[in-house]
Parts: structure tokens; sequence; C-alpha cells
């Protein structure tokens, strides 16, 4: 990473003014540097002076002048690790209390080199160096087929997975089944309800029962391949029998429609196994023992500090399973939320554990057993009002400090004809993730859920993903990459491509069109953005860049012609279009799209 470099430079060189009475010592601050908001200021850019002026007791000018007199120069070949590269890499000016680098020609040149030598590799950093990591993301109820409104939540699972992997993690991918709970009861009924209607019984729906075409379609699928014989066994053993299996065949369908995203998972994580297994008895036993789980009105409650349950009826919420989370003044309380439910609210023990209660052995199992480090929970902004409690638990736990962390996104209104398109899956009127692929595809499908930050809501119009034009997003930034490609066929062709021989004398060729500059600078962030998504788990900054490459190489092949240039120029000038098309890949396989090579 070329700021890192700069940075290590920059701390060496207030070290060397030290040692030399030029500043006097001070414990040296972790230094910034960042690309300067105004282009002319140069490429990076340090405000470390202005940090420095209180502890120097000198005006930051005359720092910046004394660090940046003492900065090395490093080479090319120090920077790039290209041996042959001896030039400077940069230059260094000092603006007020600024001191500013700018790339040099031929530092620029060798990037291209570079990009086009690591290929697939381009934008890979080593954040990670090889940690475990896990992204469990999607993890909807298991009570109907894929929704839209599961779509932003996978999407942006998948691509922070793609990113950590780039980072240098090893990577886990998993789906959280919540198989447990009345909720899986509620939609066993559902399911035999349903079997029987197909096999010509009349049975009606249970109350709040699911009834989306979707059970409907799971019901007759169990109806055709097993007959009658849940109706020859005690209701409630069918309906749980039914729920099991209503659950599986759910849990395929979800599957397939992962497939078409292009989004894999290496494991399906139950719910139901934390209890069977033992462990949710273990970890609530545990936090017993540290004096963190109470007893409350016949229920078993988390208590974050093991201070008694707080108030009456009033401070607790509507469903009664956690009590007030800040006080009058608005002041956050200590977490306090209910893991077993009183025998006299619900009678079946099964049902009894709050999801709460099973993410405490779950965060224990991921962290603890399985060796993540981050583990990543990627949540709907209907979880806000959990994301405290999960934490406490981290903590109350011993987990270390930082590996869990949560994710949460804003959902999306889906437009169609000028409509907004309005949803529920337990009435059965809830648009399916395979409804929308089959309008609009998977690629548009993906951009259009990573085009925004995560925590902002949006619209997005089915109408206009449908387009073929530069109207739809992903079509503009797909054709910048299918145009790069059509141009290196037509140079194959013609006979005018650079060929392995020559790609190394490209690099001798010193770029210096505005518009060659602008997007050289422009393919050299794609590290920082694969750094920058790591670290903030945002991963909207992918298509933001996608749209500035595209744009840059437009304005690169508007401006510098290809063919017809002095031939070194014309393969130096390819050897450009390489590169972005390399890292306009690169970009578009981390958001999980493909990248055409015609269209």
């Amino acid at each position: 990473m070329i700021r890192d470099h700069l940075s290590t430079l920059i701390a060496a060189a207030i070290a060397d003014a030290q040692a030399a009475d030029e500043l006097p010592a001070f414990p040296i601050p972790p230094i910034t540097v960042e690309h300067p908001r105004q282009p002319e200021m140069g490429d990076y850019a340090t405000n470390v002076a202005l940090q420095l002026a209180r502890a120097a007791r000198m005006p930051p000018p005359r720092i910046a002048e004394i660090v940046a007199r003492r900065i090395k120069v490093a080479t090319v070949a120090e920077m790039l690790q290209a041996p042959e590269a001896t030039l400077p890499a940069f230059t260094v000016e000092v603006a007020g209390g600024f001191i500013n680098f700018r790339l040099t020609p031929a530092f620029l040149a060798h990037v291209v080199t570079i990009i086009n030598r690591q290929d697939q590799a381009w934008g890979n950093i080593e954040i990670g160096k090889g940690r475990k990591a896990q992204v469990e993301h999607g993890s909807a109820n298991p009570t109907g087929y894929a929704t839209i409104g599961t779509g932003r939540n996978v999407v942006v699972g998948d691509t922070l997975a793609n990113t950590l992997e780039a980072a240098g993690y090893q990577v886990h991918r998993e789906w959280y089944i919540n198989d447990a709970g009345s909720q899986v009861r509620v939609f066993g009924a559902s399911v035999y309800a349903r079997y029987a209607q197909a096999l010509g019984r009349d049975e009606p729906l249970p109350e709040r029962g699911y009834q989306g075409e979707d059970v409907q379609e799971v019901a007759s699928l169990i109806a055709r391949r097993e007959g009658d014989r849940f109706l020859r066994m005690p209701k409630d053993e069918a309906v749980r029998a039914l729920g099991r299996l209503g659950i599986a065949e759910v849990m395929e369908n979800i599957k397939r429609t992962m497939t078409r995203l292009n989004i894999r998972y290496d494991n399906f994580f139950s719910e139901k196994s934390l209890w069977t297994s033992g462990l949710g008895e273990q970890m609530i036993a545990l936090l017993k023992s540290r004096g963190l789980v109470l007893e409350h009105d016949g229920a078993l409650w988390f208590s974050e500090d093991g201070s008694p349950i707080r108030g009456g009826q009033g401070q607790r919420r509507s469903d009664e399973d956690y009590a007030a989370d800040k006080d009058e003044q608005g002041h956050s309380l200590p977490v306090q939320a209910v893991l077993i439910r009183s025998p006299k609210v619900i009678a079946d023990p099964d049902e009894r554990p709050t999801y709460f209660a099973s993410d405490i052995p779950y965060a224990w199992h991921k962290v603890m057993l399985r060796g993540f480090n981050p583990a990543i929970y990627v949540w709907g902004e209907d979880h806000q009002a959990d994301v405290a409690r999960l934490y406490a638990a981290a903590r109350a736990l011993g987990l270390p400090e930082g590996a869990v962390r949560i994710v949460i996104y804003r959902f999306i209104t889906l437009m169609s004809g000028g409509q907004e398109v309005r949803m529920g899956k337990r009435k059965g009127n809830a648009l399916l993730i395979d409804d929308v692929l089959d309008e609009i595809g998977p690629d548009a499908f993906r951009y259009i859920m990573l085009s925004r930050s995560i925590d902002t809501k949006f619209t997005f119009d089915l109408d206009v993903l449908k387009q073929q034009n530069e109207d739809n997003p992903v079509y503009y930034v797909q054709y910048g990459h299918a145009r790069i490609c059509s141009i290196e066929r037509k140079a194959k062709e013609e006979g005018w491509l650079p060929d392995a021989a020559r790609d190394s004398q490209s690099s001798m060729v010193n770029f210096e069109h505005p518009s060659e500059l602008a997007l050289i600078r422009k393919l050299l962030q794609l590290p920082e953005i694969v750094e920058l998504v790591t670290t903030t788990l945002q991963p909207h900054h992918y298509t933001t860049y996608a749209r500035e490459v595209t744009q840059a190489f437009s304005k690169f092949y508007e401006d510098c012609r290809i063919k017809g240039s002095p031939p070194e120029v014309a393969f130096a000038r390819l050897q450009l279009a390489r590169a972005t098309r390399v890292t306009l890949a690169k970009t578009l396989t981390l958001m999980g799209l493909s990248a055409p090579e015609r269209m």
C-alpha cells in the first residue's frame, strides 16, 4: 500500500530530524496519509505537521519544511518491487502545514505493468494475514422462499466475504437456520393444512399461519412424494414432521436461488443444534456462575451487570422479552433480556428459549470453538435493537474484543410501473428474489443492492434495470469492460496487440496526456478500495469505484488515440487499456458480477 510506505518514510524523517536536534523529542503519533481534496495538490498528503505543532512548539509550516527535507525519496523499485526501475517514485512538496507527494510519470508507467503482471491478484492486500474470518448472512426464517427483503442481506454478505478473501483472510460463509421456536411450529401447522388440502381434506390454516404460494408448493411437493402417511398419524406428530420436511424443502429452494445469484455457502448451521448438543444450557450455566443470569417472574433473564431486573410492566417492551434499554433521560442502561421464558407463558419447553438465548451459544461456537475473528453478522434494520444485546453477551462471555462485528443494512423500496411493490411473507404477498431475477438477471440485482451505503434506505426501479443503455448503471460498467475486450480483439486481428516480448517495453514509455495519468491514478486506488471495504464493511464503494474507472477510461479513449499513434505509444496505451480491463474485472468479481467480453 503506497500510503503505508509513505507513512513509514514520514515517521523515519521525523525520527531523523529529532536525532539531528531539528525537532525536539516527543512520541511520534500515528501518521495519516490521504488523497488531497484538490488533485492539483498532489496524489497524497499528510497533515502530520499540524499534529506535531503543540509537541514541537513550532509553527506547522516550519515542521513541514524540516520533515519534508528529510524524507527519503523511494525509487520505483522500492515502491513497486520492480527491480529494473531505479527512478524516483514521487516528489515531495510543502504547502503551508501540509506535506504533499506527487507520483512521478515513471512510477505511473510501472503501475500499468504491475497491474498486468498481477492480473487476477491485482487489488489483493494482506490485512488478514491468513486469519480465519466468518461472514454469516442471509439467515432468514426458513418459513418461505427467499424474498426481495433478503436480497440486500445476501448480496452485501457475499461481497464482504469476497473482500475479506482479497484482504488475506481465510473466509467461511454461513447461513444460520432458525429451525427452533414457535415460528417453526406455526410453519409446520401451515404446511400440514396445505398438505391436507392437497390430498382433498378440508383443513383450515392455523391462526397467523403462512399463506404464501411457496408454502402451498412445498406442501404439494410433500404430498406427491409421501402420500397421505402424515394424515394417518397423530396431528401434533405430523405437524412436527411436516415442519422439518417443509424447512428442508424451503432451504433447497433457497440454495437454488443463491446459486442463481452466484452466492455459495460453506455451511448451513442449525439453531436447534445449539440446544440438542447441550451448548445452550452450558452457556447459561456459565453466565449464571458469573452472576449474570437471574430468575424473574418464572423466566431466566440475562442481566449484563448482575443487577436485579428493572421495574414493572411499564418498563418492558410489548413482548416482555427485555427491559427498557434507556432511562427517562435517554441514557443507556445495562442490557437485560429474557433467555428462557416462563412455563406460565410458553407451555412447550422447546419453544421457551428466545432468539437471544440462541445468539449466546452461537457466538461462543463461532469465536471460541471454531476460531473465527472477526465473526461478522449481516442483519436487517429490524434487528437494530438486538445489536446491544449481542455485544453485551459477547463481553459477558469474555470473547476477544472486536471478534463479533454486526453489519446493519437498511431495507429497500421496489418500484415497478411507477408503483411501490409492497410485501409481507406471512400474508403471502412477498416478492421472491427469483421473481426479480427473472426480470433483470443476477448482475443487475447484485449491483443495485450494492449501489448505496448500507445505512441508506433507497428505492430502485425494475423498469430502469431492464434497459440496455447508460441509464442502467450495471450495463454501463459491464459495457466498459466489454468495450476494452473489443478493442483488444481488434488489435489482435489487425496485428497491433502487444506481445509478451514488448510488454516490458511499454513501461519505458512515460504517459504524458492528462487523461492517461488520471486513468492510471484511478486504477491505482483499487487496493485502497479493498482496504476501505474491509475496514468499514461498506461494499457500496465498489459500485462508485467501478463507475469512476469506466468514466476515466471513456475520457482516455476519447482523448488518446491508440491505433494510428507511434508504435511505442500505441503499445503503451493498449497496455493501459488492458490494465483497466483487469481492474474492472477484479472489481466486478469482488461484487460477484460477471465481466462480459461481448455485449
